[in-house]
């Protein structure tokens, strides 16, 4: 029997703990780093706008077709931490989504961290942690991977292959794949164990960043387009990867541009007038073999046009921020402190480098989303004096 091409929906789902205006004479006077007003204003309406609405969708979707529709998610520690404080309501849809048996959930760095550009022992620290978080909330191990923002290289997925998983995530960049398509499984170029599902960023971005784009020559996109787009991309490809930002329900995308009646229409498309067959990332990876292995030497991800890591280490005030707090690992380990150990992991999320970004680009208004600073140069002096009063921490605890 042939097989059928595979449709990988896959969303990301995070928020970050913003830090308030921190002062320089704040610093050894007042260790509360975080805005907690910001949090969970943002928090509350991304989780109404989006989170809730979405997830009641897919669950209608379920409801109505079964186990003919599948969906995947990664959900960082950051933010299922802040949906227990300031969103329990959003959290528990979540747990609904998870006993209907059609969600993955994915594994990730617990707190959507760039951990794995500088340490393979805090990366993989990480990974447990963010792994036992996902089986005690939606009740399954997880088995698949897709590191922060789509980040992977070589050398990252024997990593990911050595901690036990047999797939994982990443962008199907056109610098890596040259002539080869993004619509086939790949396999790790050191250790062919781990297979690798690649986003097919055009189709992805039609949904994701152009849906509501006037200025768009294909605009609008509709139900009849999009099925003629992705029978398409049948013509090269096994497996077709659908993956986006969560919050492009509602949020990036808000509801008057129809983007909620779009999804709750297209899987009966989907279903009805095409080969594709719904799968989560394990299942594509138990149906299709991988065609060959994948060369990536140096990392990519899925930001920017560059689809590099420039975006958050790509200018000096980056370096210097990410490398003064790589340097307190072993203290901080040392120190054996909870709090101490809470804050390290808050401090280390991906955000915060994203906020220094100094390139203007066609991403830039995502750049700008959720942003609470005027400038990357705010962004950094804010941060780091919210570092140094973490080492003074850290310094005193190790003293005592």
């Amino acid at each position: 029997m042939e097989t059928k091409p595979s449709i990988c929906f896959y969303f990301q789902v995070h928020q970050p703990d913003r830090l308030r205006q921190y002062r320089f004479f704040d610093i050894g006077n007042d260790s509360h780093y975080y805005d907690d007003f910001a949090n969970r204003t943002i928090v509350r309406r991304v989780a109404e706008k989006c989170y809730i609405p979405m997830n009641n969708l897919l669950l209608e979707l379920i409801e109505t077709y079964g186990k003919k529709v599948k969906f995947a998610f990664s959900v960082s520690g950051s933010v299922i931490e802040q949906m227990e404080k300031y969103a329990p309501d959003a959290l528990d849809s979540f747990r609904q989504l998870a006993k209907t048996g059609c969600v993955e959930f994915l594994a990730e760095t617990y707190s959507h961290s760039l951990a794995s550009l500088t340490s393979p022992s805090e990366f993989e620290k990480q990974v447990k942690l963010h792994s036992a978080l996902v089986q005690k909330y939606f009740g399954k191990k997880p088995k698949c991977f897709r590191n922060t923002e789509l980040i992977y290289s070589d050398e990252i997925g024997a990593k990911v292959a050595k901690m036990g998983f047999t797939s994982m995530l990443t962008e199907g960049a056109r610098h890596i794949l040259g002539w080869k398509s993004p619509n086939y499984i790949y396999s790790n170029a050191i250790n062919p164990k781990l297979n690798l599902l690649l986003r097919n960023f055009n189709l992805s971005d039609d949904i994701a960043f152009r849906f509501s784009d006037r200025s768009w020559a294909k605009w609008p996109v509709n139900v009849d387009k999009y099925i003629d787009w992705i029978n398409d991309s049948l013509k090269d490809g096994e497996v077709l990867n659908l993956f986006m930002d969560y919050e492009t329900f509602g949020e990036h995308q808000s509801a008057s541009t129809g983007i909620f009646d779009f999804f709750r229409a297209l899987p009966e498309a989907i279903l009805s007038r095409t080969d594709f067959e719904f799968c989560t990332p394990s299942e594509v990876v138990k149906k299709h073999q991988s065609v060959s292995a994948l060369n990536v030497p140096f990392a990519i991800s899925w930001a920017d046009e560059e689809r590099d890591t420039t975006a958050w280490l790509g200018n000096e005030l980056q370096n210097e921020a990410f490398s003064k707090l790589y340097e307190l690992e072993d203290k901080v380990i040392a120190a054996d402190d909870e709090q101490l150990s809470k804050d390290f992991l808050k401090l280390q999320e991906s955000d915060h480098f994203y906020y220094m970004c100094t390139k203007f680009f066609s991403d830039g208004v995502v750049h700008n989303y959720f942003n609470p600073y005027d400038t990357p140069y705010e962004a950094f002096i804010n941060y780091m004096n919210v570092l140094s009063d973490f080492i003074l921490r850290v310094d005193k605890k190790l003293k005592q």
